[in-house]
């Protein structure tokens, strides 16, 4: 049973209740366009996604309050704000922004806890403009319509993002099962693949770029092995959805391939690696995803015996930071290579959940450093020991003194030796270098948020799909950026930066 809390806050009125009963499931919570319904906390548990939490329905938030029952209902409230491990605060968007929702957000950020900005009652969405709620200094609100059920997924979906992943929380599907995200620009036949992988007609299929409007999830079986595909919205540049639906839809696309450990990138032949695919592929690198490049529409290209070998040269020039991922050439519409498509996403996953033993892996690291050390002086960085921490993707921490003197290129080096040595074809690789824990005097170093812990991390993309609970908010603050710079491509790493 999961024990982490999310609580449910805002001022009276604004369908806190309502939220509560639909996110549920059930009817938990008396509702009534009265204000002041709710007086005690109700609990319910929520399982989504295979991870469970409790979901705690409030009061409607005052203050200066004197009547000695409404002080005791809005002690209910601050409990509730107290033991939570996640905030929502919801606001009525048709109301506007209210004096008592500014002091709501005001207790939320007093409280220091992890929230969400929920706006209810955005019953159509090709109104929705979030306008003033910026204001309030909690970031991009997210729309819903309580009593309709409008992007109610939307907002489990952001809670399992903000909730860090227990420990034996992960249900048997979460480790055994690849997941994996067809993605890619408008139009490049994600949903026709689909289709012909699964051999029935599961998405609806259209000429008209922006046909899928949102992440479908489709359980597959063909004999033992077993998957989950999700069909997703094709993504645009930034500029031309935001504040429609598709905006919305591309938004679940982003986050499909957070949810996702496995990603195929479908890339359209007739029009080459286009700059909206580098973006998509950049995010695809940062979140740490198995990655096979699919070039659809094949069939449509006129080739020779070196067509191929071209184009392919041409894709890992201009996806670089993807010399990783594997590449094939297919045809969603007459079906062309389509079969070997299933056999690359279990090699990939199998390379992707591939644990070296502790021992092995440090007689191998041990003879890496051996035939090219780092160099001489007490500067220079001294390996003693590593070990893998995590799969999905391979994660390795290593650990000697001055983490912070690891040149990039020698950082490379390892990842180029270890791919040598255990293939790890198709996923991307996290080495993350630490100071040794008992050195007398261990140089102090900052990371790249300023403060002491890890330095000379592969890049900054380390923590991401990693075992460090931080990943989370970084996911998620990934997930809600489309704007994936590409100026920062012509470096040898991949620095794709969410605020940009």
């Amino acid at each position: 049973m999961g024990e982490q809390v999310v609580a449910i806050i805002g001022r009276p009125n604004v369908g806190k209740s309502t939220l509560f009963n639909r996110l549920v499931g059930e009817n938990r919570a008396v509702v009534d366009d009265t204000p002041g319904i709710t007086r005690d906390r109700i609990y319910a548990e929520v399982e989504w996604r295979g991870r469970r939490f409790w979901l705690v329905d409030t009061a409607g938030l005052m203050e200066g309050i004197d009547d000695p029952l409404q002080v005791s209902i809005q002690r209910q409230v601050r409990e509730a704000m107290a033991e939570a491990d996640l905030i929502l605060l919801v606001l009525d968007w048709r109301a506007g922004v209210l004096p008592a929702d500014v002091d709501a957000a005001r207790q939320v950020r007093r409280s220091g806890k992890p929230y969400l900005l929920v706006a209810n009652k955005v019953d159509d969405f090709s109104q929705w403009q979030p306008g003033e709620l910026f204001r309030l200094g909690l970031g991009e609100p997210l729309p819903v319509s309580a009593i309709h059920g409008l992007n109610s997924g939307d907002i489990l979906d952001e809670i399992l993002l903000k909730l860090p992943v227990q420990a034996g929380e992960a249900g048997e599907e979460e480790t055994e099962v690849p997941r994996v995200a067809l993605v890619g620009r408008p139009n490049v036949g994600k949903s026709s693949l689909l289709n012909r992988l699964l051999g029935v007609e599961r998405v609806v299929v259209s000429d008209l770029p922006g046909t899928t409007r949102d992440a479908i999830d489709t359980r597959f079986s063909l004999g033992e092995r077993n998957y989950v595909f999700i069909d997703t919205a094709g993504i645009r540049r930034q500029a031309r959805v935001r504040g429609t639906v598709a905006y919305y839809g591309q938004l679940r696309s982003w986050r499909s391939i957070l949810r996702a450990n496995e990603v195929l990138l479908l890339l359209d032949a007739t029009e080459g690696v286009t700059e909206q695919d580098k973006r998509i592929g950049g995010f695809i690198k940062e979140a740490g995803k198995g990655t096979i490049l699919v070039v659809n529409k094949w069939d449509l290209v006129e080739k020779d015996s070196r067509t191929a070998d071209a184009y392919r040269q041409e894709i890992y020039r201009q996806l670089y930071f993807l010399d990783y991922a594997r590449c094939i050439f297919v045809s969603a519409l007459t079906g062309q290579r389509v079969s070997n498509l299933l056999d690359l996403i279990d090699e990939t996953y199998a390379q992707a959940s591939h644990r070296i033993p502790t021992a092995e892996l440090n007689r191998f690291l041990q003879e890496a450093v051996a035939l090219q050390p780092t160099g001489e002086g007490p500067r220079q960085w001294k390996f003693f020991y590593g070990t893998q921490v995590g799969v999905l993707p391979p994660t390795f921490v290593l650990y000697g003194n001055n983490p912070e003197a690891v040149h990039f290129s020698y950082k490379r080096y390892l990842e180029n030796k270890l791919r040598e040595g255990y293939g790890f074809a198709g996923t991307p690789l996290r080495l993350i270098f630490r100071a040794k824990r008992g050195l007398k005097n261990p140089r102090l170093f900052k990371n790249e948020h300023g403060t002491k812990g890890d330095a000379g991390v592969t890049d900054r993309s380390s923590e991401i799909g990693g075992a460090d609970a931080r990943s989370l908010d970084r996911e998620l603050a990934l997930a809600r950026s489309y704007e994936v710079p590409t100026s920062n491509l012509q470096r040898p790493t991949s620095a794709f930066s969410p605020d940009a």
